[in-house]
């Protein structure tokens, strides 16, 4: 789930719990070998490959699995990596929208397995286009506020492409076209700042403010979605307040 609803902050304390840490890993190994498998394993020469292995390291997974990743992808193993990306679109609890995005290895598996999450969890299977023209395609670096003020990270960051910065709780987010991500990222190490996440989403234009009980819905829903093997991402529309976060964490 991307950072454009108050549910990222509690995304991420779950995310600490070991059950997630395999599916997280799992994920991040994913990324390593397609982008191995798209431009070789000389990480000098493919930026995309440095970027998915410093996400990987970030996130301590362990180098080995990491060094084995790269030659799988990149074919020095003799196995055949082939995953194949596909976009799946829902609509949840109050006409929320939710895009999944998925990696696999088999595409039958993947839209059997993402329609039945989607429809055993209260939500609607939606036709290609209906909900994609909601979101656009951004770079996006979350970070803790600390003692930092919104003009303090617009000094930092404007110069390298950052278009906009937007406060969320208590964590900043910066907003960029994908391709001055990686500039971001390194105005802000040059200036000092330290940054959680960075990575490329898919940002919704409007967001769909969620009472109580459709926020309960919603995250079963989401958080179904989320725990499939086939499944990288899920983004949504959707806004839970810290009101009604508050109110859920009391069930």
């Amino acid at each position: 789930m991307a950072g454009h609803s108050k549910w990222a902050t509690t995304k991420h304390k779950k995310a600490i719990l070991d059950s997630r840490r395999a599916k997280a890993f799992a994920k991040l190994i994913k990324n390593i070998e397609v982008a191995a498998r798209a431009g070789g394993a000389d990480m000098a020469g493919n930026p995309g490959l440095e970027v998915a292995v410093a996400k990987a390291k970030k996130t301590s997974v362990p180098n080995d699995n990491i060094d084995r990743a790269v030659k799988r992808g990149a074919g020095l193993t003799g196995e055949v990596i082939d995953y194949t990306e596909i976009i799946y679109e829902a609509r949840g609890p109050q006409g929320s929208a939710l895009l999944i995005e998925c990696l696999t290895d088999n595409k039958n598996r993947a839209a059997s397995e993402v329609r039945l999450g989607i429809t055993r969890n209260g939500g609607t299977v939606a036709d290609p286009g209906s909900v994609a023209y909601l979101f656009s395609r951004q770079g996006v670096v979350g970070l803790p506020k600390n003692d930092l003020t919104e003009d303090d990270l617009l000094m930092a960051v404007l110069d390298a492409g950052a278009d906009e910065v937007k406060e969320s709780g208590e964590h900043f987010e910066i907003l960029s076209d994908p391709a001055d991500l990686r500039a971001v990222v390194t105005a802000l190490e040059e200036a000092g700042i330290e940054y959680e996440t960075d990575e490329v989403e898919f940002v919704p234009s409007m967001q769909v403010q969620l009472d109580a009980d459709s926020a309960r819905k919603f995250l079963k829903l989401a958080d179904a979605l989320e725990e499939l093997d086939d499944v990288q991402n899920v983004y949504s529309n959707a806004d839970i307040t810290a009101e009604v976060m508050a109110e859920l964490e009391e069930d």
